[in-house]
């Protein structure tokens, strides 16, 4: 069985929270210390306001038979909120596939995101090129990320 992309529905809201915490813990644990991953994603996010965050743009997710295996999320003006992809289904093109399903539908000109240093590469693939390298403090704690656009 493959994956399939769908619209996101608010009742995915708290299996996603867990994806969104387990794929920090885990995938970006080898470009980001303990104590960055911890004020990254302290906890997993609270389903209700996770539910609003993830309706306040497009968000669409990868699903495998009828387990969500990721998810992302764009506004309308082009910028890519959310990008996360099981840690058990990594390099499999899911991440591509919800890329291409956003910015298909977007009608922006260009696109943009806040990459991580372990989500870089996937967007330098991608065609985005880096605008800035930022440093932004999370919960007391320092985080290196990226400004990209395409």
């Amino acid at each position: 069985m493959g994956v399939m992309v769908r619209e996101y529905r608010s009742t995915d809201a708290s299996v996603l929270a867990k994806l969104f915490y387990e794929t920090i813990h885990t995938v970006n644990a080898r470009d980001y210390t303990s104590a960055q991953l911890d004020a990254w994603a302290p906890h997993p996010p609270a389903p209700v306001p996770f539910d609003r965050a993830l309706c306040a743009g497009r968000t669409v997710v990868a699903v495998e038979g009828d387990q969500p295996v990721g998810f992302a999320s764009m506004d309308e003006g082009g910028y890519l909120d959310y990008l996360y992809v099981s840690k058990d289904c990594q390099g499999r093109g899911i991440a591509t596939a919800l890329c291409d399903a956003l910015e298909a539908a977007c009608p922006a000109p260009s696109f943009s995101t806040k990459a991580s240093i372990t989500a870089r590469p996937f967007f330098e693939r991608r065609g985005y090129r880096v605008v800035e390298h930022e440093r932004v403090e999370r919960n007391g704690v320092l985080l290196d990320r990226f400004a990209m656009e395409k």
